[in-house]
C-alpha cells in the first residue's frame, strides 16, 4: 500500500495551491496530488473564455509547467479517483482497488456540473463547461459546423459561453428560468445591463422560461419549452450550477449537506481531514457568518493556504475577502464582497458609458461592489468592505470623489 504524509484529492485550483503552499511553508514530508483528470493542474476560468475562443492554448492555462511538480517533489497522480475514505485507518481506496495511507488528507474535489433532469438530457451534443475535455468536445462540434447554440442558464458560465460563441459566429439563444440573469449573484441594475449587452450583440435572451424536453433521436436537434415552442439547436450548453463532490467523505461520516462542513481552519469533522474550495461549506465573515459555499478561484486558493499553514503548525483562520471576475465581450466585471441580503444599492457612474459600479449596502455598511470596466473602484472599494465603512450615500455616488478618500 502506498503512503504519504499528505494526500491531496483534486487537481484544480485548490488542490494545486495546497501542494504549492505546503512547500512554501516549509513542509518537507511526502505529498501525493491525486486527480480524476488525465491533465496536469490547470486554470478553470479560461475554459469558458479564452480557451473556448481559441485565444489561449492549453499550455498557457496550466497552473504550473509539468516539470514544476517533480521539481517540488510532489507526486502527481492523474486519472485516478477516490472510491472510499476510512478516516479511522487513515486510508483511501481508489477506483482501481488500490489503497493509499495518509497522515493528513486535503479534500479539494470541487463539484460536478448539475445535469438537466428533463427527457432527452442524455443526448449527444449537450455540454457543460467544467473541464478541458468538455470544451474540447464543444470545439470539435463547432469545427464540424455546429452553429445554432442554446445555452441553458443565465449565470456567469452561461453568459461567458454565450459571449464567446457569438464572437465565433454562432446563433445563440440563452434560456434563464428566473426573471433576470445573474439573479443569484448580483442586483437588478447589473442584470439589466448585461441583458441589454447580450441582446445588443445578437443573443436571443429569454427569461422566465422552463424547458420541457430536449429534442432529438441520438443527437440534440432542439429544445422544447413548456409553452410548446421548439428552439432549433445543433449544440446545447448547460450552466445551471454544480453539485459538490463530497460523496466519499459524507459516506465516511463527515458532517455536511450542501458541501462538507469545515471550521475556520478548513478542518472537517473527521480527524486529520481538511476540505477546501467549491466543496467546502464554511461560516463566512463577509456573509455575517452564514454557512455557505463559495465557487471561486479566490476561495479555493485562500482555503488551500489556510489548510497548508494549519498542517505546518501555523494556524491562521480563514478570513479572506471574496472576489470574483467575469469577462464578456469587451466588458471586465470585477466583484468584491458578497451582495446577499443587501438592503440598498448605490449606482456610481452611468451604465450607458459601459463604465460604472454598483455598490451594495446592508444597514448602512458597504458589503459588496460590482465594477464594470472600473478597476479603480474595485481596488479602492475592497478597502471600504474590509473597513466595514458606513459612508454618506451622496458622496459614495459622486464620481469626482475617489473611493479611497472615504476611508
Amino acid at each position: 500500500m502506498d503512503n504519504a504524509d499528505v494526500v491531496i484529492v483534486g487537481t484544480g485550483h485548490g488542490g494545486a495551491q495546497a501542494a504549492i503552499a505546503l512547500r512554501q511553508n516549509g513542509f518537507e514530508g511526502s505529498i501525493i496530488l491525486l486527480g480524476r483528470e488525465s491533465e496536469p493542474p490547470y486554470e478553470r476560468p479560461p475554459l469558458s473564455k479564452e480557451y473556448l475562443a481559441g485565444e489561449k492554448p492549453f499550455e498557457r492555462i496550466q497552473i504550473r509547467p509539468v516539470q514544476f511538480w517533480a521539481d517540488k517533489d510532489i507526486d502527481l497522480r492523474l486519472g485516478q479517483y477516490v472510491e472510499a475514505v476510512d478516516w479511522m485507518d487513515h486510508t483511501l481506496t481508489l477506483g482501481d482497488g488500490s489503497r493509499i495511507s495518509y497522515r493528513k488528507l486535503i479534500w479539494a474535489t470541487g463539484g460536478d456540473p448539475r445535469r438537466l433532469s428533463c427527457p432527452g438530457s442524455d443526448l449527444a451534443g449537450i455540454h457543460s463547461v467544467r473541464n478541458r475535455a468538455d470544451v474540447d468536445r464543444m470545439k470539435t462540434e463547432l469545427d464540424a459546423g455546429a452553429k445554432r447554440v442554446v445555452v441553458i442558464g443565465g449565470g456567469y458560465i452561461g453568459l461567458e459561453a454565450a459571449a464567446v460563441l457569438t464572437k465565433l459566429g454562432c446563433s445563440v439563444t440563452v434560456l434563464e428560468a428566473q426573471s433576470r440573469v445573474l439573479a443569484r449573484v448580483a442586483g437588478s441594475q447589473l442584470s439589466d445591463f448585461y441583458e441589454a449587452e447580450h441582446r445588443a450583440h445578437g443573443v436571443d435572451l429569454r427569461l422566465n422560461v422552463a424547458v420541457e424536453r430536449i429534442e432529438g433521436d441520438s443527437v440534440v436537434t432542439g429544445v422544447r419549452l413548456e409553452d410548446g415552442q421548439v428552439i432549433p439547436a445543433d449544440m446545447l450548453v448547460v450552466g445551471i450550477g454544480i453539485v459538490p463532490s463530497t460523496g466519499p467523505l459524507i459516506a465516511a461520516g463527515a458532517a455536511g449537506g450542501n458541501g462538507v462542513d469545515v471550521d475556520e481552519f478548513c478542518r472537517t469533522t473527521l480527524d486529520d481531514i481538511y476540505a477546501i474550495g467549491d466543496c467546502a461549506a464554511h461560516a463566512n465573515p463577509y456573509a455575517d457568518n452564514s454557512v455557505i459555499r463559495l465557487e471561486s478561484v479566490q476561495n479555493a486558493n485562500d482555503m488551500a493556504t489556510t489548510a497548508a499553514r494549519a498542517i505546518c503548525g501555523d494556524k491562521q483562520p480563514y478570513n479572506a475577502l471574496p472576489w470574483f471576475w467575469s469577462n464578456q465581450y469587451d466588458l471586465k466585471l470585477q466583484t468584491a464582497g458578497l451582495s446577499m441580503d443587501h438592503d440598498k444599492t448605490v449606482l456610481r457612474g452611468d451604465p450607458a458609458t459601459r463604465k460604472f459600479s454598483v455598490i451594495y449596502l446592508k444597514e448602512g455598511r458597504v458589503i459588496a461592489l460590482d465594477c464594470v470596466n472600473a478597476v479603480k473602484d474595485y481596488v479602492q472599494g475592497r478597502k471600504l468592505i474590509e473597513a466595514r465603512l458606513e459612508p454618506d450615500l451622496e458622496v459614495l455616488a459622486n464620481l469626482d470623489q475617489p473611493l479611497k478618500d472615504l476611508l
